[in-house]
């Protein structure tokens, strides 16, 4: 169950996240500015920004699987500053996901998670999941969403949904 909750649709919404990328690209051009004009802008001040916002959600999805499964994850220096680097950064989280299968997951829902900032708690693998890792990554993919769409990148919910799987 955790296999289905965090690998399929954390590549789903990273690959979102690159078509989103590319309509802001494809925005910038068309309005004749830099697209670093929306890498570095945040919807608060004291808020992160677009670059951040997406390194953020790369590392709660790798990071989170990674704790899980005890499978290594990609490394990454945090200094991204261009379009390519950071969609760099997401195939490359997308890439590592796809090498995760659920047969990886066995007996992760009971597994006792630990971080650094948690001191000397932990959660369970499931209460890891659901209390943290999805809504961390939903958190800061509908961030980095919001950025562009209050930047007026022309995208809309079915682009942060992408291909629903429906059936006739």
């Amino acid at each position: 169950m955790l296999y289905e909750l965090t690998v399929p649709q954390f590549v789903k919404m990273l690959t979102n996240l690159n078509h989103l990328i590319e309509k802001s690209e494809t925005y910038a051009q068309a309005k004749k500015f830099e697209m670093d004009v929306l890498l570095n802008s945040r919807l608060a001040p004291d808020q992160f920004h677009f670059i951040r916002q997406v390194q953020i959600v790369c590392d709660t999805a790798k990071l989170g699987v990674s704790r899980l499964t005890g499978k290594e994850a990609p490394t990454h220096a945090d200094n991204e500053k261009t379009v390519a680097e950071i969609k760099e950064r997401i195939n490359s989280t997308i890439n590592y996901l796809k090498t995760i299968a659920s047969k990886d997951f066995e007996g992760a829902e009971a597994k006792h998670i630990k971080t650094p900032r948690w001191e000397d708690q932990y959660l369970t693998g499931f209460d890891y999941v659901q209390h943290h890792v999805i809504p961390n990554f939903y958190f800061h993919i509908t961030t980095a969403y919001s950025i562009l769409r209050h930047n007026g990148v022309d995208i809309g919910k079915k682009d942060y949904l992408g291909a629903l799987p429906f059936k006739k």
